[in-house]
């Protein structure tokens, strides 16, 4: 059984087959929202942020996430990755809540699995990291969308989703995208136009509620009043899902370690299967992913997901999520045995057009 799913755009796959995947050929990590579903990457987070990018490095690589992809990305920034997303996982498996949590519940449960990824330190590592620059994606809901109360939001997200079903550029004249960061004025992406797009620095105050608001999912999380920005900011997928971007400017390789092999443009694309990524924005991007093969022996043969908290007691969820950890290991190994013989390439399926 094959564990893992390869697809490059051809200038990434020209690059691999003229010298095989090198740390210091990459420009740019996306990561996902998703929620779980990051568990089934542990392996290979373990894999690029313990071993691959181990080395100092000459010149900056960009972190760009929303979500739970911001917060897999803050741990590489911080001075001891591998730590981080340690303590992250097992934090993150064993948050609990009553029967019904109302929005303050998940929000602090939230908020604590956030303060021990970051740790005493974390913050302060993060701005200051010597080449990692880490970019927070949150958004903000215009208009009705700009408060907690259940009905208002509820239209606005009606409204939102209803014109983002014609286009996603009707999504725009609701949501805006909001983007903290430490590149200063060295971000590539700085050119992004299919959404109103603002930059914001991050800043000891402000880095935590970046954070927390690219991970607040609209009714389940409170939304997030930002220090250093005007307005309530929320998750960064639902313009960012997976991050359909035009990654900017450069020669080098877009390391894409994600849980499917295709990518899903925005939050209310999930159900349109015909709002599919192409290769447009991912001509320089190699997505690393678990195989629907691997995926079939997971305890109940599917990536942890949102729902795993209404399907199963605590008890039998955290011992799945648990494994899911455990086994995405051989996810990791196969890929460090195709880098390690030079038959990465030979692995590789284009992206679609």
């Amino acid at each position: 059984m094959k564990a893992l799913t390869l697809r490059a755009g051809p200038d990434a796959l020209a690059i691999i087959r003229d010298r095989g995947l090198r740390a210091e050929d990459v420009d740019v990590v996306p990561g996902a929202s998703g929620g779980p579903k990051w568990l089934v990457l542990a392996g290979l987070d373990r894999f690029f942020l313990g071993e691959f990018f181990a080395a100092a490095r000459s010149r900056p690589l960009h972190l760009i996430g929303s979500s739970i992809g911001s917060w897999r990305l803050a741990c590489l920034a911080q001075r001891d990755p591998l730590a981080a997303l340690t303590r992250a996982h097992e934090a993150y498996i064993e948050q609990r809540y009553t029967r019904k949590p109302p929005l303050d519940e998940v929000t602090r449960v939230g908020a604590e699995i956030l303060d021990v990824l970051l740790g005493s330190s974390g913050i302060d590592e993060i701005l200051a990291h010597p080449w990692a620059r880490l970019h927070v994606i949150t958004t903000e809901l215009r208009g009705l969308g700009a408060t907690d109360r259940r009905w208002p939001l509820l239209a606005s997200l009606a409204i939102a989703a209803a014109g983002n079903l014609v286009s996603r550029r009707l999504l725009a004249r609701r949501v805006w995208r909001v983007i903290f960061h430490t590149a200063r004025d060295d971000s590539p992406f700085r050119g992004l136009s299919d959404f109103p797009t603002l930059h914001l620095p991050l800043t000891r105050d402000n880095t935590r509620a970046a954070l927390l608001a690219s991970a607040s999912i609209p009714l389940l999380l409170q939304g997030v009043e930002v220090p250093r920005a005007t307005g309530v900011y929320r998750d960064g997928g639902i313009v960012d899902y997976h991050l359909d971007l035009d990654f900017g400017a450069g020669d080098g390789i877009v390391l894409y370690p994600h849980f499917y092999p295709h990518v899903v443009p925005g939050w209310f694309d999930k159900s349109l299967r015909w709002r599919r990524a192409t290769g447009k924005n991912f001509r320089r991007a190699l997505i690393v992913a678990p195989s629907p093969e691997f995926v079939a022996t997971l305890p109940h043969a599917h990536i942890p997901e949102r729902g795993d908290f209404y399907a199963y007691d605590d008890a039998t969820r955290i011992r799945a999520w648990r494994k899911v950890v455990a086994m995405s290991e051989q996810v990791a190994d196969e890929l460090r045995e195709l880098i390690a013989t030079d038959k990465l390439a030979e692995r590789i399926e284009p992206i679609a057009r």
